[in-house]
Formats: structure tokens, sequence, C-alpha cells
């Protein structure tokens, strides 16, 4: 089961707007988010902490997003899973210069990177352990972004309920364009409080589905209202069921963690 849900949850589901040179503000140094994975009636299914950290790259200066995930509680009793991921992005610009993920369970160990050239117009993308995997991208206008940057960067764009806003996806060895859409605020319950939480939506809109979206998957993330919006809860549908991440921790440095509001 994980093996097929929690790589989309991680760092290879990518999705960002087409941002350009532009700064990139998804997170700030040293943050840090620990959110809960439910599975159906299971809602200790598993952890995923994600962490920001500035620093400086070849002269550059980057956001170095490393994300671990792992299975916990009865599953991870049946089904071992550890997966960790570290995505680094230029500062200046938001564009993407790598990522790279490896994992392993019971029965095997993944690992993979795609580093981006905007010079060449490539990501060239690298499987260790699969190399009929590997593969060389036409990289798209609009500076595709990971996913966790992506599923924060919302926060900042003040949509409101009927909106909708253009994405890109960088999935795997592929690249997908979506649309965002605002559809309604929500009442959601999270181990750090119940907070009023705009529902936001990605679908396929202008080209036939595809992956996730083809075989009926959807993905859902609520941005929380109020002062700093944070995304406290975020969810998977997928043929074989729900994973439901819920924000339990998050923490900056020097400043209070978000509470939630009782509504």
């Amino acid at each position: 089961m994980f093996r097929r849900l929690l790589p989309f949850l991680t760092v290879v589901l990518l999705f960002s707007a087409p941002m350009g040179a532009t700064p990139f503000t998804a997170f700030v140094d040293g943050e840090r988010y620990v959110y809960k994975v439910g599975w159906g009636l299971l809602g200790g299914a598993g952890e995923i902490e994600i962490k920001a950290r500035a620093d400086v790259l070849n002269g550059r200066p980057v956001m170095r997003i490393t994300t671990r995930t792992s299975s916990r509680g009865l599953v991870r009793g049946i089904y071992r899973y550890d997966d960790s991921a570290e995505v680094v992005v230029d500062r200046e610009t938001s564009r993407l210069v790598y990522t790279f993920e490896q994992s392993e369970d019971s029965k095997r160990k993944t690992e993979s990177r795609t580093d981006f050239d905007y010079d060449q117009g490539l990501a060239f993308h690298r499987d260790t352990f699969r190399p009929n995997r590997n593969n060389d991208l036409k990289i798209p206008a609009g500076n595709p972004i990971d996913l966790i940057s992506s599923l924060v960067a919302p926060r900042n764009w003040g949509m409101k309920p009927g909106e909708a806003r253009d994405l890109l996806v960088h999935f795997g060895r592929e690249f997908f364009p979506l649309t965002l859409h605002a559809e309604d605020f929500e009442s959601v319950r999270t181990p750090m409080g119940t907070f009023k939480a705009l529902r936001l939506v990605p679908r396929m809109d202008k080209e036939p589905p595809r992956g996730l979206f083809q075989r009926g998957g959807e993905i859902k993330v609520w941005i929380s209202d109020g002062a700093r919006p944070l995304p406290v809860r975020m969810q998977l549908k997928l043929n074989f069921g729900t994973a439901t991440l819920s924000l339990q921790q998050h923490t900056v440095p020097q400043v209070e963690p978000a509470s939630g509001t009782t509504l």
C-alpha cells in the first residue's frame, strides 16, 4: 500500500504556478511541518516531516527542502516503509535545481535524481536501480516546482472561492499542466486545532487526464484562513483508498506555531 501511496505524497508529485524569475517564498529558513498520515480507519498509518533550510550551492542562494516519510503503528508492523527526499530550489528565481529521492521497504530499494538544466531546456532523470527509466525531459515554460513547496505556496496567493490558477506539475519523468481550483471554506479538525480552511483542488482541465488523474485519483489541499495561513490538511484519493495528511506540528524560528480556531 505505502509503496504505491507515499511517493505521491513526497517529492515526485510536483505542481506550481508559472512564476517566471520570481523569488521563492513557499518556505522560510528553518520552517518545519509534521503531518500524521491516516489511511481509512487507520489514523496513524504514517508520518511525514518537511523541513526547509536556506543554503548556498555553486554560488547561488538556494532552499533545501527535505522530506522524510515512514509508515507507523499497525501499518509499520505489516509494511515497513521509509522514504527520504531532497528538493533544491533557487531562491532568486524559484527554479528547481534538482530533486532526489530514495526509499526502502521489505522488498526493494529505490533511488532517483532529476537535474534541471535551463540553458539546455532539459531535465535529466536518472534511476539508480532501474536505468531503463532514465529519461531526458524537455522543460516546458513555467518553471516547475516541487509538490511540497506548491502545497505550501498557496497560503501566499490569497485565493478566494471560485478562483482558479494554472499550475505546472513535474511528476517523475513527465510534466503535467494543472489548474488549481479554490472551491469553498470548510471546518477542518487537526491535532493542532480546528481551522476554517479553503479547499483547493488541482485538475487536468486543459489536457486529457494522465497518470493519477486518468485513474480517477484526486488531490485536495486545505489552507487555513487568517493572518498566518497554513496547509493544515492534504488528501489523496486513489482507486484503492484515500490517504489524509493532518498537520500536527508547525514551527518557524522566532515565530509562535499557529493554533486552530474552534468554529
